[in-house]
């Protein structure tokens, strides 16, 4: 298995380098190749802008990101630093996002990453997108650290549901280029823990890691549980813990409740 670690964190010696260097090293010690894109340590450029199309433009007149990212993408002019790290996706069979959790989602070096890399006319494109995605058939996931406690990430907690705060990376993000998503590791705060609680996180993704492949994907309705509106069809209850279907007589407490009773259930 061929695995990319896109790493965000400004720190070497942080925790969020401790599990990079875990997940390295274990997944090393399975026999995978593993490649790292440290985006602090490349001075990773996070602006999606003119500076992306240098080399030939669709439209010199007017920039149109998306126009520009698919003329690029079909003309070989894809910037230099975005196609070695558009080769690397293309390897790799799991993709690892390595980042702490800032105002809710990722830091903007690695949102940079996504913007420049996850390219349309590379990652998606019309008509190619969610099941039919171009990053379809390869698996991707979040290891995540956060500065609070893992008690606000509940249904009840201040924050609000680990799986909540995470769905537009992995809905809108991964999901939408087609990559089957699989569930989060979560490090609890590790700056306000023991040096015993760091220990214990560092095996537990270890181990995370070495059973991935029994792992059971987060659940995404298919392309045919959806309308012409691409809108979830009367007769479809979602089961996305994160949407629900007011055509099928659903409420949003009656959707997350039965995504509670779900993961009770696969647990």
């Amino acid at each position: 298995m061929n695995t990319l670690i896109v790493h965000a964190h400004p720190e070497p010696s942080s925790f969020n380098g401790a599990l990079k260097d875990t997940a390295v090293s274990t997944l090393r010690g399975l026999g995978h190749d593993v490649q790292v894109s440290d985006l602090y340590a490349l001075r990773w450029k996070a602006a999606l802008d003119a500076g992306d199309f240098a080399a030939e433009r669709a439209d010199a007149a007017y920039l149109d990101l998306s126009l520009e990212q698919e003329y690029a993408q079909a003309h070989a002019t894809v910037a230099e630093d975005v196609r070695l790290e558009q080769a690397k996706l293309m390897q790799a069979d799991l993709v690892i996002l390595q980042f702490p959790i800032w105002w809710f989602s990722m830091p903007a070096i690695l949102k940079g990453w996504v913007d420049r890399v996850m390219a349309r006319g590379f990652a998606y494109s019309a008509g190619r997108k969610y099941d039919s995605g171009h990053l379809r058939g390869k698996r991707a996931m979040l290891c995540i650290t956060t500065g609070t406690a893992g008690t606000l990430y509940t249904p009840n907690g201040i924050d609000g549901d680990l799986h909540h705060v995470l769905w537009p990376i992995h809905n809108g993000i991964l999901a939408y280029t087609g990559f089957t998503v699989l569930p989060p590791f979560a490090a609890w705060m590790p700056g306000r823990v023991s040096e015993q609680q760091r220990t214990q996180y560092l095996t537990d993704y270890a181990a995370y890691l070495v059973q991935l492949d029994s792992v059971e994907p987060l659940y995404f309705h298919p392309h045919q549980d959806y309308d012409e509106h691409q809108q979830l069809k009367p007769d479809v209850v979602a089961r996305s813990g994160v949407q629900w279907n007011p055509r099928a007589g659903q409420s949003f407490q009656q959707s997350a409740a039965s995504e509670r009773s779900r993961r009770l259930l696969d647990k």
